[in-house]
């Protein structure tokens, strides 16, 4: 396909406007990198992260990670499935998910959200009986009905 001088121009002005972050008030996705993949150790590397090794097993590797006073759990799974059910299992006790393709960075929200420019992937939030004030939350404003 050739690319003709209006789409040329198009994209290059497509290519300005993501790059100045501008037209987009999606709160910070322009930021946002194309999700990480790779090796635990990979991944804590583009973190910048040097991983405190928990869990080395076939099915998952599970390290922890430290940025100052900042810790998170960074993990990476053999399959999918397996990394659906450590999710699921995880999200009962609150907490705030980072999630890729095989890998999963849990931490408080401040944390994983400013992980989330590093290693790109999508939020997932646990249980909100277990994240008092957390985003499921933010409907109720302290009302109470009853």
């Amino acid at each position: 396909m050739r690319l003709t001088q209006p789409r040329l121009a198009l994209a290059g002005a497509a290519a300005v406007l993501a790059l100045a972050g501008c037209g987009s008030d999606k709160g910070g996705e322009a930021d946002v990198p194309e999700t990480a993949t790779g090796s635990l150790e990979h991944l804590a590397a583009e973190a910048k992260c040097k991983p405190n090794m928990q869990t080395d097993a076939d099915t998952i590797r599970q390290a922890l990670c430290e940025k100052g006073a900042e810790k998170y759990v960074l993990a990476t799974f053999a399959t999918d499935r397996g990394q659906r059910e450590w999710l699921n299992g995880a999200k009962d006790y609150g907490g705030y998910y980072l999630v890729g393709r095989k890998w999963v960075a849990s931490g408080d929200e401040k944390t994983v959200t400013a992980l989330r420019g590093a290693l790109g992937g999508t939020m997932e939030e646990g249980s909100e009986h277990m994240n008092p004030g957390g985003s499921h939350n933010s409907g109720n404003s302290g009302s109470h009905h009853g």
